[in-house]
């Protein structure tokens, strides 16, 4: 684990200094102890969390509770060790539990508390603090508050300074986009998913509702130049022909980001296309509401922790997997694979293919001389079952024949909020 001396994190805030001393007023230098969850060494950072560790253990009579009921769960700590979907040195974190020579499942020991067990919020009646990419009055903070009401929201410069933040303890949570119904799947979050050992707790989809902001006074025909995130450029292209037929188009890395650079160099010439949360925030006009072409615009994103939950049976649960096929299993690896699932009626909601990083090419042929070269692949899937389930737990134990690779992402609840097409500013 690297130190958090050497990671580089840069937050970025809107908000008057005061406000913003307030909002990132427990992070303050002061050396803090760690013991990681899935690590077994300890490391300190200066920029730690704001109280000591006795003071955190001042609120914790819960754990006797806790640790009671771990001891009466029975095969509960198999479950868990498979949502963590992957092994170290010390802990055992297989998929298929392990069985004693009587039948039954071998006794759970108990393990020690570590400071995760302290959490969720550092300090006594504060909220919950969750990094979202982007700036505020983007769409991953209107996600953030819908996701966590009344979290304390932090925004990051990129998706992987926000999967830090996490690690580092800086942040509790992290809420990220990983697929948009038009725009489909964001690649960089699913490859960081991959890279960082953060767990998915929950999902959130949120409507996209795009609006055309301007500096006050500035009429549409005089626009001659519209900046945004190039997906939200893509979403509205055909309301913009008509709205703005002669202006230039322009990429931005963000939304909101588009709209803060209008209103800090005061361009009268240009519009973004951004929420109407983002035109209150920066005061700018809505020269037009609504401009997404397609009304089923949405946004689905992942809750990302340092830790899973425990998987339950009592709601629906979505549980999201990645692994690599065997190469000498031949072709139809993946078949046998997404025929694992079907043989028990668990339904694929979405599978996603992207380049094996370690291994991109694999030579088809006899001997040394390769007469083809195919990419390799690491497939995402997510089903919907819970890991609690044994015809779950019973389809990967069948995956694991099949794949090199296997890690379970995330068992967690689905997002079964009613439908609605109400704008993101309001959630």
């Amino acid at each position: 684990m690297q130190a958090a001396t050497s990671c580089d994190l840069k937050f970025r805030s809107t908000t008057p200094t005061a406000r913003r001393n307030k909002r990132f007023s427990h992070v303050i230098p002061r050396r803090v102890s760690v013991t990681c969850g899935y690590r077994s060494e300890s490391f300190s950072f200066p920029n730690g969390v704001s109280v000591n560790r006795a003071d955190w253990q001042s609120s914790c009579a819960i754990l006797s509770s806790k640790v009671a009921s771990v001891e009466n769960s029975g095969g509960l700590a198999d479950k868990i060790a498979a949502v963590n979907g992957h092994t170290n040195g010390s802990v055992n974190l297989g998929i298929v539990a392990v069985e004693s020579t009587n039948g039954k499942l071998a006794p759970v020991p108990v393990q020690p508390l570590t400071i995760t067990d302290f959490s969720p919020a550092p300090l006594h009646g504060s909220s919950l603090r969750v990094a979202y990419q982007g700036v505020s009055g983007a769409y991953s903070e209107a996600a953030a508050g819908k996701a966590y009401p009344n979290c304390d929201a932090i925004p990051c410069d990129q998706f992987d300074v926000a999967f830090q933040a996490v690690e580092l303890w800086i942040a509790d949570r992290a809420v990220l986009p990983v697929e948009n119904s038009l725009g489909g799947s964001i690649h960089r979050n699913y490859d960081l998913l991959l890279r960082h050992r953060l767990h998915i707790v929950g999902e959130v989809q949120i409507p996209v509702h795009h609006c055309l902001l301007a500096l006050p006074g500035v009429r549409t025909a005089c626009v001659s130049r519209v900046i945004s995130h190039p997906q939200a450029l893509a979403q509205t292209e055909h309301s913009l022909d008509v709205l703005t037929p002669h202006a230039a188009r322009e990429a931005f890395h963000d939304t909101a980001a588009a709209a803060e650079y209008i209103a800090t160099n005061n361009l009268h010439d240009t519009a973004a296309v951004a929420s109407a949360r983002a035109a209150e925030l920066y005061n700018l006009q809505i020269l037009a509401d609504g401009i997404q072409d397609d009304p089923g615009n949405v946004t689905r994103f992942l809750m990302l922790a340092r830790e899973p939950i425990i998987p339950r049976t009592d709601r629906p649960f979505k549980t999201s997997i990645v692994f690599a096929a065997q190469e000498h299993k031949g072709t139809s690896v993946l078949f046998k694979v997404l025929s694992a699932f079907a043989f028990r009626d668990i339904s694929l909601t979405k599978i996603e293919s992207r380049p094996h990083h370690n291994r991109p090419l694999r030579v088809v042929g006899d001997g040394s001389f390769g007469t083809a070269k195919n990419f390799e692949y690491m497939f995402y899937v997510d089903f919907e079952a819970s890991m609690a389930e044994p015809r779950a737990q019973n389809a990967l134990a069948e995956v694991q024949e099949y794949t090199s690779f296997l890690r379970v992402l995330g068992s967690y609840p689905m997002d079964m909020t009613p439908w609605s097409m109400t704008s993101t500013e309001d959630a």
